[in-house]
């Protein structure tokens, strides 16, 4: 086994600084500075091959030294000159590391690799004072356990209250990917918590970290794919943190983390800062883009959102918070692929059954939409039963239904039985609507949106509003409403998944535009329509490639842009964390009037 296996998202030296310096700009503001660095205790409870305990050992050593150098020039007992050797055999040593793997290898790996660190320290250390200063014979450790954190008793590793940090990167493993050993450590580890099988499985770090820290000063950083805040993770995990009144401290809000393995493992990632104290020294760390530089900002209060905003948790709605149009899932056909046709299989079928060429409607899934493919369905919804019967070929398709639907092991799907000509959820109305996919890449600045009649039958993996004009489009073709879905709704890997009650439900809209403005993006998108229409031979996969987007349409959204934003406020924003902002405090005010 190669070593990067153990390991696949390694720590990265950048990202542990990251990371912990946030925590050293919080412990600068405590009077007894070198006491706290000289004493501390530090935990990673899922540290892999040690490269944040390492990392962060190097930079507590060097903090440490640069204490001491402040105090003795002040004092004036010396510049760059011997100093009793004595004063450097009490600095911080490597037993006040402490760590938890499960893999052995990767555990015993971790603790050489911290001793290795402290002779490099040693050696800056003896350079610095002139002295020189080694740690032979190797008399203490780092506390290195082998097992498994969700399993094993913290406070027989350290007693709480002799621990200062926990810190580290615990596993990125999503609900879909958990085996079976994880499933168990999060029954026992989240069996408080409701609906916690909707959680990733690093959220068994968080819970398990909130009960070790209960009634302690105990301060916590972890990094954590994004997904803890957004959709609807954020109302089953911090909606139980909230109750149990941990406060966030510093933040560092989405940004783009690429490991240094062969294997390179790129994802997006958030940095928490918590404990039960409630600094006065909040910061956010905001990145205009996911692989740009941060901007720290000052805040008073920082929500479960990583926005400077109360706690509160937005959560599903069944209809929206705004005077607009309701929103649908398509139709889901529930037909073990019956009545779907390529354009090929359509083409043969009518060969045969030609009766039958009325009744075949285009099938406009997410995947059709996106990427420009034809398929069809058979809609037999206002079909007669005398009509079906003279069709032989389609009345062997509805008998194949019938028999699909009475297999199954679901007692819902048996009912459909009784109506097997019928799709299983039927959901579309007369008349035009726009159409949503509900999944799209998370590379694109805009989820592709797009105007359909009734005549096409859009899939479940679709959206569907009914009644929407061209401002309702424009609004939702907007970086505004980009911003909000970002934000707020949930992920399948790293693509965008939209929800019809916790995103579109919940959206802010432009609270009473005028008509001049409302007007002014309604003559927008009509250019936007008709910029789509000279590229008609190319997907929308293709235009709303981030890459290859055609200028034309990149400007005419530009223009979008600026349109739906003075529907909001006559004032610029700037970015993400502007808009997010403006949008919390409307959602606000829109649910205090509801």
């Amino acid at each position: 086994m190669e070593i990067y296996t153990l390991d696949v998202y390694k720590t990265t030296e950048s990202l542990v600084i990251k990371g912990f310096s946030a925590i050293q700009n919080l412990l600068r503001h405590n009077l007894g500075f070198q006491n706290c660095i000289k004493d501390g205790k530090n935990i990673d409870p899922a540290c892999g091959c040690g490269n944040f305990l390492v990392i962060a050992y190097r930079e507590l050593r060097r903090l440490e030294l640069e204490i001491y150098k402040e105090l003795y020039v002040n004092d004036n007992m010396f510049v760059q000159m011997s100093v009793d050797i004595n004063i450097l055999y009490d600095c911080i040593d490597v037993d006040c590391m402490y760590g938890i793997e499960k893999e052995e290898f990767a555990a015993n790996i971790a603790q050489v690799a911290i001793w290795l660190v402290d002779h490099q320290m040693n050696m800056e250390l003896s350079q610095e004072f002139g002295e020189y200063f080694v740690r032979f014979p190797l008399k203490k450790a780092a506390n290195i356990i082998n097992g498994n954190a969700l399993k094993v008793n913290w406070n027989e590793i350290i007693p709480r209250e002799k621990l200062t940090y926990i810190v580290g990167n615990p596993p990125f493993i999503s609900k879909k990917n958990r085996d079976k050993q994880q499933n168990l450590d999060m029954q026992a580890i989240c069996k408080e918590v409701t609906n916690y099988g909707l959680l990733d499985y690093v959220c068994c770090w968080y819970i398990k970290t909130v009960e070790f820290i209960k009634n302690t000063n105990i301060k916590v950083a972890f990094i954590s794919t994004n997904s803890i805040v957004q959709g609807e993770q954020v109302s089953v995990l911090w909606k139980y943190l909230l109750k149990k009144n941990i406060k966030i401290n510093f933040a560092h809000r989405t940004f783009k983390w690429s490991n240094e393995y062969r294997k390179d493992a790129q994802v997006y990632v958030v940095i928490i800062g918590f404990s039960y104290i409630n600094s006065l020294n909040k910061v956010i760390y905001d990145y205009e883009i996911p692989n740009s530089n941060p901007m720290k900002i000052k805040v008073k209060k920082i929500n479960p959102y990583l926005l400077e905003q109360d706690d509160f948790i937005i959560e599903n709605r069944s209809k929206p918070i705004c005077k607009v149009p309701k929103i649908n899932f398509g139709n889901m056909p529930n037909d073990n692929g019956n009545f779907l046709f390529t354009d090929e299989e359509k083409n043969e079928f009518l060969l045969r059954e030609p009766k039958a060429e009325k009744f075949f409607r285009r099938f406009i899934s997410a995947r059709e939409f996106l990427h420009d493919e034809k398929r069809w369905c058979l809609w037999l919804k206002d079909a007669k039963p005398s009509e079906i019967v003279d069709m032989p070929k389609v009345y062997n398709l509805v008998k194949r239904v019938k028999e699909s639907r009475l297999s199954s092991k679901r007692g819902a799907t048996r009912k459909l039985a009784d109506y097997p000509y019928l799709f299983g959820e039927i959901r579309q109305e007369k008349g035009n609507y726009i159409l949503i996919p509900r999944h799209s890449s998370e590379q694109r600045k805009y989820i592709p949106m797009g105007f359909f009649s009734d005549e096409y039958i859009a899939a479940d993996s679709c959206c569907i509003i009914k009644n929407a004009d061209l401002y309702h489009f424009g609004v939702l073709m907007s970086e505004m409403h980009m911003a909000w879905v970002r934000q707020i709704c949930g992920r399948i890997k790293s693509d965008f998944r939209y929800s019809n009650k916790l995103v579109y439900n919940n959206f802010p809209w432009p609270e009473n535009p005028s008509y001049e403005k409302m007007l002014c993006v309604e003559k927008t998108v009509k250019r936007l329509l008709r910029v789509r229409e000279e590229y008609k031979d190319q997907s929308l996969a293709q235009l709303y490639n981030p890459v290859i987007t055609p200028y034309k349409l990149c400007e005419v959204h530009k223009e979008l842009d600026k349109a739906v934003d003075k529907c909001y406020r006559s004032q610029k924003f700037y970015n993400d964390f502007n808009r997010m902002k403006f949008l919390f405090d409307l959602y606000k005010s829109y649910i205090n009037n509801d």
